[in-house]
């Protein structure tokens, strides 16, 4: 029996809680190990949940990222066969998309392709989808390619957003969403 464990990197710019919620739910598996948390800024509480659950942690810089190898053999050298971007700010540089090709997941905190591209993130996608007076918002999970918030959609999940909703109040339904479902569409996508 073939005991080898699917080896994924986690890429996350901030606080790091869809980076905590896939680690968890990637603990005990028995063939999907999280064993790489990579991430753009020394200061992030990432780290500090990599750190927790005794995963390596790789930081990286703008230049090499982008102009560079994209970090690919330092990945290639650690096994990791799946790029899972978790609140990662930085668009993927084509080098790292064709080395990881159909293998980079990305959470978008709205319902695309309405609400994505650049400057989308956070309370920015928020903000938009109150000020256009929108009944429902979500998340959207999907592949990458060189185009911000533009791969193939793998899974949506709805939520309302009411009249009374503020981009923070819509921030924690959202959050509530990813957690329900990213590392379970992660998990299903790369068993198939």
């Amino acid at each position: 029996m073939n005991n080898r464990k699917i080896h994924i990197a986690i890429f996350a710019s901030g606080s790091g809680t869809n980076a905590a919620r896939i680690i968890e739910h990637f603990r005990y598996h028995n063939i999907i190990c999280v064993n790489l948390i990579v991430c753009n800024n020394p200061n992030a509480k990432v780290l500090e949940v990599a750190s927790e659950n005794n995963i390596e942690t790789l930081i990286i810089e703008k230049a090499r990222f982008f102009e560079g190898d994209g970090y690919v053999e330092v990945l290639k050298n650690k096994n990791i066969e799946w790029v899972i971007l978790a609140g990662f700010l930085w668009k993927v540089p084509l080098v790292l998309i064709t080395a990881f090709s159909e293998k980079i997941i990305n959470i978008h905190p709205a319902l695309l392709p309405k609400f994505g591209g650049k400057g989308m993130y956070g309370k920015h996608v928020h903000e938009a989808v109150i000020a256009a007076k929108e009944s429902t918002s979500g998340i959207s999970i999907h592949l990458v390619d060189e185009i911000y918030d533009h791969g193939r959609v793998i899974f949506q999940a709805k939520c309302t957003v009411d009249p009374t909703d503020t981009p923070e109040t819509l921030a924690k339904k959202i959050q509530e969403l990813e957690h329900a479902y990213y590392a379970e569409v992660v998990e299903n996508l790369i068993t198939g």
